[in-house]
């Protein structure tokens, strides 16, 4: 499986942590299961292939986690939160709210784009444990609320804005992991979720068209 880009791959690996044996074991499990899952799918990858893959019998394993799923939920959370605290992170001295959300679902999508493992891999493992969707929600929620405070969107309810801002960005992330999407789709999305929010196309588009903030050496 193709790293992470540089940017994203020194988070993802402090996420990890390590120290003491055990933790150093759960933590060759957790990688193990990184590319199991990318290879084989979630559904379709075993115990024992992650044990195989991580150089340890399936007893060790059983030793760190009780079940795959247990594993599952280990490696969305050090995903979806390592990912979610870079982005979130690159653009924190930005004030405005509608910018704040435009970056963000940029910034999803741009990972699609340069490692489209990554991401796949990434709504795979949210969509088998959507609980731990809510590392990522939590930084979003923020934005939508800084926005709606601001006066710069509008909208019906706060859950109906999240669903379609997760299911914009989610969707154009696999067409764009996929190979799928046309030129400056990460623009486009970011523009469409600014209309969904309320703002008008003009100011919504001129806002998704701001450079981003660096995520990091080489990342922009």
């Amino acid at each position: 499986m193709p790293p992470l880009p540089p940017s994203l791959a020194a988070v993802f690996q402090a996420a990890l942590g390590g120290g003491a044996k055990r933790e150093r074991t759960q933590v060759q499990l957790v990688q193990a299961a990184v590319r199991v899952f990318a290879e084989r799918g979630v559904p379709a990858a075993t115990v024992q292939e992650v044990a195989q893959v991580a150089g340890v019998t399936a007893g060790t394993f059983y030793n760190h986690f009780r079940t795959k799923d247990e594993l599952l939920a280990r490696v969305a959370l050090v995903l979806a939160d390592s990912l979610s605290h870079a982005i979130n992170g690159s653009y924190a001295q930005v004030k405005d709210g509608a910018e704040r959300m435009a970056i963000g679902q940029r910034r999803y999508v741009w990972l699609a784009a340069q490692s489209p493992q990554w991401a796949l891999l990434l709504l795979d493992v949210l969509a088998a444990r959507p609980s731990e969707f809510e590392a990522i929600q939590g930084y979003v929620l923020a934005d939508l609320r800084l926005g709606l405070k601001q006066k710069r969107f509008k909208v019906a309810s706060e859950a109906a804005a999240l669903d379609a801002i997760a299911g914009t960005c989610t969707f154009a992330m696999r067409r764009v992991a996929l190979g799928l999407a046309p030129a400056n789709h990460d623009i486009a999305t970011a523009t469409t979720v600014l209309r969904a929010l309320g703002m008008a196309q003009d100011e919504a588009a001129a806002v998704a068209r701001r450079p981003l903030p660096e995520l990091g050496t080489g990342s922009t």
